[in-house]
């Protein structure tokens, strides 16, 4: 599953960081690593961007670069 897929209040944990060069490396940047809890707390009326809660601070990420990103669902969370 993607992060992209995500609804608004769930929550995963991030499994790979996708993608190539700067991409990647500006994603890495961000907090977006292995291991890292998320939370989807907003999404715009069109549905992209959306906004991301993680490490203690919000993100806003286009749905082309939450498509990179590999997650794992917590428990009871799955759409």
């Amino acid at each position: 599953m993607t992060l992209n897929e995500l609804r608004i209040g769930q929550q995963a944990t991030i499994v790979a960081v996708g993608g190539s060069g700067a991409l990647r490396r500006r994603l890495l940047d961000m907090g977006l690593t292995p291991n890292t809890r998320i939370m989807v707390r907003k999404m715009a009326p069109m549905g992209d961007p959306i906004e991301l809660h993680l490490r203690g601070y919000e993100l806003t990420l286009r749905l082309e670069d939450a498509q990179k990103i590999e997650i794992r669902p917590d428990e009871g969370e799955r759409a």
